[in-house]
């Protein structure tokens, strides 16, 4: 961890916004989600700002926009040549996840576009399934704008948070128990994100009244 963070912080601050930007857009856009996972992007670019590389509120605009923008592109591309991608040879060997984003989507509609920003591969398909689909432009672009805004705040001062609990840990007691610090900060996330998706099942499961 410590050796990926001085890397980036070798590199001008300008860089690091570009390059987080970039990641987060094209994770989208262009379909790489499951080879290059945005919020990992998103994270480095919080502890970038936690060791004052670049400034936290500026480096959240970039990932939020780059999010939106990118599901945008995304969207888009799904209503023009939606089932000629979805035919593509890229993604035969993700047959199976593509058609449970699919389910998701004609389920939830709108939610699933949000929800589905926080699971990485749903995140890198699910803007062109929605464009697919034939969803309202209007009604994606305010689930794809709050999902950008929930999921680019919380990844970013996830990295921001992590970054100075790494940096104050590691001077006082060392390395082992600065990495212990970050682990537990990361399992503390995966767990909250497991019980909400229990708690969402539970409320499916439940008859309406």
């Amino acid at each position: 961890m410590r050796t990926l963070i001085e890397h980036v912080l070798t590199v001008p601050g300008v860089l690091v916004y570009v390059l987080v930007g970039v990641i987060v857009f094209a994770e989208d856009a262009l379909f790489v989600g499951f080879v290059v996972p945005g919020e990992t992007a998103a994270v480095l670019g919080g502890v970038a700002a936690s060791r004052g590389h670049v400034m936290l509120w500026l480096v959240i605009l970039v990932v939020v926009a780059a999010a939106v923008v990118g599901d945008t592109v995304g969207y888009e591309v799904g209503r023009q040549v939606g089932p000629r991608v979805l035919r593509a040879r890229i993604l035969d060997r993700h047959r199976g996840r593509l058609q449970n984003a699919q389910d998701f989507l004609a389920r939830r509609g709108g939610s699933a576009v949000f929800l589905g920003r926080f699971v990485a591969f749903f995140r890198a398909v699910m803007p062109a399934l929605a464009g697919t689909a034939g969803m309202r432009y209007s009604r994606f672009l305010a689930y794809n704008a709050a999902g950008g805004l929930v999921w680019g705040t919380s990844f970013v001062l996830l990295g921001y948070v992590a970054g100075n609990s790494y940096a104050a840990v590691e001077r006082a007691v060392g390395r082992g128990a600065a990495l212990a610090v970050l682990a537990l900060v990361l399992v503390a996330l995966g767990i909250w994100r497991l019980r909400r998706r229990h708690a969402e099942r539970r409320s499916d499961r439940q008859p309406a009244s």
